[in-house]
């Protein structure tokens, strides 16, 4: 079977579920009693003989994410034929906890798991906003359960069944929360994401029409389920439908919601306990207790991305407070700060000695006009890093601006020499290769010195070398 590529156009997807859907809801509602069941299964297979004609053809990539989607969709067919009376005579929104709601639960919990394994790939860009998005969600299910679901649960649900109920709607909004998050980042999926966000939205409105037409027709149950099934095999068949795992780096300006949003949905599954106890009209919800378990690890897993985060910007901040930016050198200011200490501990008997060389580049200008600033940027990476080899781990190698470099050497074999060598060295640059040498004053300090009059030593013994007609070479103050 042939895919469409990216770019195809998703129109004729719309179209055909579209006609499908009309179809098939109109088909159900008209058939006799005894093919509703047919009808039902047969729906139910669709989006698994769609997943697997599209894994088989290529279209879908990872297998594994996709293939946990299968197994749950084989449950739930499962299910459906070997209970066909499930939805008909009103177990499903009963919340009995029958053999058949813990299949369903089993079925739901392999899609969890296909789905947290394609929200696993887009939290490495997006961790913070997934965890916003399914906190939001889960703050959601607690007024969806106590308005819609709860009170119209009828005799003969139980303990487990509300249990089984209950996680179903909790594990649906998390994920529909995270759908959304991802449809606003991942931006050429968008498609077949919204499928998959109708199809948890269909579910979850499946949840609540269940429960309250259990004394009425189950028509709508199958219905919405039905149309559940047809947008999720749609996801599949759009062009876009493998950038669900495949995700792209993150745009810019997408932005978290404020802490206050995040802050008043965290007080709703509390406010309805309160309001639960003031009115003390009933028992108190098992809402609160299980939302608040899930919920709490969430909040501890975003506080603590928020800690990494703002130490790894503070590091940031600090490397580049002392850095140079294209180099990786320390800058200006930084080298300053060295060489005051290494004065100070020269006056404190604490060094024998100190070098300090100043370098400057010859034939660096030739490279910019001939090759381009990009070749300019690479010569000055390359001669960052020569220096710094040449000159050891003990020294401070430091970018006063431009083509100047500063070398601090406290004690140890002059490295002059070797630093002239590694710079005649061929350097690799879009374009070509060049070469460049350099003009290297050097000054040692005196007792009495200060920053200033050692830089300025240097300096003029680097003049020195660069008003030499000859090769650059060394020059000593």
């Amino acid at each position: 079977m042939g895919w469409p590529r990216a770019t195809a156009p998703a129109w004729p997807v719309h179209a055909g579920l579209v006609a499908l859907s009309v179809t098939v809801a109109t088909t159900y509602a008209l058939a006799e009693p005894h093919l509703r069941n047919a009808i039902f299964a047969l729906v139910t297979a669709v989006p698994i003989v769609t997943f697997l004609l599209a894994l088989g053809a290529g279209h879908l990539t990872d297998r594994k994410t996709w293939l946990a989607g299968v197994a749950g969709l084989g449950f739930l067919t499962l299910g459906t034929v070997m209970w066909p009376d499930w939805i008909p005579d009103h177990h499903f929104g009963s919340a009995e906890g029958s053999t058949t709601d813990l299949l369903m639960a089993s079925a739901h919990l392999l899609f969890l798991v296909s789905t947290a394994s394609a929200l696993r790939r887009h939290g490495h860009t997006d961790p913070g906003g997934l965890i916003d998005a399914a906190l939001f969600g889960l703050c959601a299910a607690g007024p969806l359960w106590e308005w819609l679901i709860g009170p119209y649960l009828g005799p003969a649900a139980t303990d487990l069944g509300m249990a089984l109920l209950l996680s179903d709607v909790l594990v649906l909004s998390a994920v529909l929360g995270c759908l959304i998050r991802i449809g606003i980042t991942a931006r050429g999926a968008r498609g077949p994401l919204g499928y998959l966000v109708l199809t948890a939205i269909l579910t979850l409105a499946n949840d609540i029409v269940a429960v309250l037409t259990v004394h009425g027709s189950s028509v709508w149950t199958a219905q919405i389920m039905m149309l559940a099934y047809l947008t999720l095999a749609a996801s599949a068949v759009l062009p876009t439908a493998p950038l669900i795992t495949e995700p792209g780096p993150a745009p810019a300006g997408v932005r978290h919601p404020p802490l206050g949003w995040l802050g008043a949905a965290l007080c709703a599954n509390p406010l309805i306990a309160a309001v639960q106890a003031i009115r003390a009209d009933g028992p108190a919800s098992v809402v609160l207790p299980v939302a608040t378990m899930i919920v709490v690890p969430l909040v501890v897993l975003r506080l603590r991305l928020l800690s990494v985060q703002r130490a790894a910007a503070e590091r940031t901040l600090a490397h580049q407070a002392h850095h140079d930016e294209l180099t990786g050198l320390y800058n200006r200011r930084h080298i300053g700060t060295k060489i005051d200490e290494a004065m100070h501990a020269l006056d404190r008997d604490e060094l024998a000695e100190i070098t300090l060389m100043l370098c400057d580049l010859d034939g660096f200008k030739p490279v910019n006009d001939r090759y381009g600033h990009q070749a300019g940027d690479v010569v000055l990476q390359t001669v960052a890093q020569r220096l710094s080899t040449a000159a050891g781990p003990h020294a401070a190698v430091g970018r006063l601006g431009g083509d100047e470099f500063v070398i601090l050497q406290c004690g140890g074999e002059p490295v002059a020499g070797r630093i002239t060598a590694l710079l005649r060295e061929p350097i690799d640059v879009p374009g070509g290769t060049v070469r460049i040498g350099a003009s290297i004053g050097s000054a040692t300090a005196r007792p009495g010195d200060d920053r200033e009059s050692l830089i300025a030593r240097a300096d003029a013994a680097m003049y020195a070398v660069k008003a030499r007609p000859a090769t650059p070479a060394r020059a000593v103050a």
